[in-house]
């Protein structure tokens, strides 16, 4: 794989420069192939502007020009279109780390979002420190395996539970995995050779929202995620929200109306406790549905017809839901996301979350602004992802930095 980019081509201190060169690459995301006249109006910005900061795009090999779509109107100049510079066109790529309890995942994503490679690392029941290692190990692994010949890799995205500092790309607290003030980031980049940087899954999905879900996401939104922990998100105006030392979005002792399931910290009815994977996976097992604790499991069970699994599913759903009808009152964002893994294969259980939240809600009494992640399955790697092209879409000509 080829990991060198092409010096930049910026002007020192020119901020509005920069400004201009992420509004054309925004204008392109949003509605390549389009062409330059089309991104000057989308924009603001001059045609000489758009002209010039096209330029220093594609030199960045971000974006290219499509003859091929030009229109054949017969009536003037005709205007090539710009679009960007994705996997299949010998565009650059992101590695995304998505680290979880059991198992983690490695992809490579484009500049929209898709993902063209994918690889899952099984590490139940590796101590913490030895995981370190492990987690490191393969991803460098999967990089020397699967980047296409010749491509381009700008960087790593990494996504984790629990509490993250991305200004110092270091996990602060992960119970679960035994990860306490560990810096993640500067072991990836001692792996990898490659810039990384760091954030909370449940934040990372907000960005992949932000970036590529729904135009309503740029307004307010709030992202719930429930797997083996469970935690959120918000975001006002296209800027998700950290709070002091980035830690904004515990949710996991949020009370769940009607819940009387005990929770580690003393208390009953937490969020976490009532509706996390690894809850759900005990009582499975503790039912007999399931031989041992994974939740996937479940999830295949109640697809193959199991009716104690199905029921299980939709008790778990309709908890979460009656969280989201607290959260919709507290903050009554424009949307929600909720990264669940029954509502994400299967609308019914998107269904008993809706109809739950709005039952409990005061302020909202429309479904249809709780919605699954754009990504769906793929949701949490190109989430990942997202941790480092979003930094590239708010500065594109600052690629070669670091």
């Amino acid at each position: 794989m080829s990991t060198t980019v092409p010096p930049a081509v910026r002007s020192p201190g020119d901020g509005r420069r920069e400004a201009n060169a992420a509004s054309v690459l925004r204008a392109v995301l949003d509605h390549g192939p389009v062409a330059r006249s089309g991104i000057a109006r989308l924009s603001g910005l001059s045609p000489a502007a758009v002209s010039r900061q096209c330029t220093d795009l594609a030199r960045l090999g971000l974006v290219r020009e499509v003859p091929e779509l030009i229109a054949a109107s017969g009536v003037g100049r005709p205007q090539i279109p710009v679009d960007l510079r994705t996997g299949d066109a010998g565009g650059p790529l992101v590695a995304g780390v998505h680290i979880g309890v059991p198992s983690s995942g490695f992809g490579l994503t484009d500049l929209r979002g898709t993902l063209v490679a994918r690889q899952n690392l099984s590490h139940d029941g590796i101590p913490a420190t030895e995981l370190r290692e492990r987690v490191g190990r393969a991803l460098a692994a999967f990089l020397a395996d699967r980047t296409p010949p010749g491509a381009r890799v700008l960087g790593v995205g990494a996504a984790i539970g629990g509490w993250v500092d991305p200004a110092a790309d270091t996990v602060v607290r992960h119970d679960a995995l035994g990860w306490h003030g560990y810096p993640l980031g500067a072991d990836l980049r001692r792996h990898t050779g490659l810039p990384v940087r760091v954030d909370n899954h449940a934040r990372a999905v907000a960005q992949s929202e932000l970036l590529f879900g729904r135009p309503a996401a740029r307004r307010s939104l709030l992202h719930l995620f429930v797997g083996n922990v469970v935690d959120a998100a918000l975001a006002v105006a296209g800027v998700v929200h950290s709070g002091p030392r980035s830690g904004a979005g515990d949710v996991a002792h949020l009370p769940v109306p009607d819940s009387s399931v005990p929770c580690p910290c003393g208390r009953t009815g937490c969020l976490e406790a009532t509706v996390s994977d690894t809850a759900l996976a005990g009582r499975a097992v503790e039912a007999g549905l399931i031989p041992e604790p994974a939740a996937g499991l479940l999830v295949d069970a109640a697809a193959a017809g199991d009716r104690r699994a199905d029921a299980l599913l939709r008790e778990r759903a309709r908890a979460v839901g009656r969280a989201t009808g607290l959260l919709l009152d507290v903050l009554n964002p424009d949307l929600v996301v909720i990264t669940e893994r029954s509502s994400a294969l299967q609308p019914e259980y998107l269904d008993e979350i809706r109809t739950a939240a709005i039952a409990h809600a005061h302020v909202c009494d429309d479904p249809e602004r709780i919605v699954v992640p754009h990504a769906g399955p793929a949701v949490l790697l190109v989430a990942a992802a997202t941790v480092a092209l979003n930094p590239l879409f708010k500065s594109p000509l600052q690629i070669d930095a670091g």
